[in-house]
């Protein structure tokens, strides 16, 4: 079966219409002032707009309150909502109740015993994510350009549905696919030439690199 595939941080047209063009199954746009990757609602609807229904729409966040997210989920009108900082399971079922709407919960992980949190949110959140810890310093909860062990999630429940993230790239997407049981992968850094400028070749670059991966000889 083949991975869902998100593309994150996305910021220009150009960019929305080659993931989509390529295959991208889920279009990540993030609000996170922090972020060289942020994007204001209103533009975020402009670049969603055109290519929607053809990718899920995801609003990626980090301990929005109620106010941000109304704004967000009134202006981009998203299919996903993406919680990516240190919401609780019953933060999460407010946001479902609330909006009506799918929440992909993220975590952060270095070592196996991160994913003992996940417990508390299985039938909570509708997904999960596992994006690598942000290096010393860093203030950024994803986006940077790092991996973790993929071997640890062997150690996850399989009940668990998730996409993988964090350093992925066209070098090593298909290892992350043949070491892991992920139903998806998140992509952001990876397929950029800087921070928060999307490499058109590079998102290509990724996509010919899951086909390979996928392919018989592979």
């Amino acid at each position: 079966m083949k991975p869902d595939i998100k593309i994150c941080g996305l910021k220009t047209p150009e960019a929305v219409e080659r993931a989509v063009a390529q295959g991208a199954t889920h279009l990540g746009f993030i609000f996170f002032p922090k972020s060289p990757r942020n994007v204001a609602p209103e533009v975020a609807a402009e670049l969603a707009d055109p290519v929607r229904g053809k990718a899920k729409i995801v609003a990626v966040t980090v301990d929005a309150d109620d106010d941000e997210l109304d704004d967000i989920v009134h202006l981009l009108k998203p299919d996903v909502l993406q919680m990516h900082g240190h919401e609780t399971p019953e933060r999460i079922l407010h946001v479902r109740a609330l909006y009506g709407l799918p929440v992909m919960k993220a975590f952060s992980v270095r070592e196996a015993s991160d994913l003992d949190r996940v417990d508390a949110f299985i039938g909570v959140a509708d997904r999960f994510l596992f994006d690598a810890k942000a290096p010393a310093g860093s203030e950024l909860p994803g986006g940077n350009g790092v991996s973790f062990d993929w071997e640890i999630m062997a150690s996850l429940d399989d009940s668990v549905d998730y996409m993988l993230s964090g350093g992925l790239n066209k070098d090593n997407v298909g290892l992350a696919l043949a070491s892991t049981r992920a139903s998806g992968i998140d992509v952001s850094s990876g397929v950029e030439s800087a921070p928060g400028v999307k490499d058109l070749h590079m998102i290509d670059a990724f996509f010919d690199a899951i086909a390979d991966a996928g392919s018989p000889r592979a």
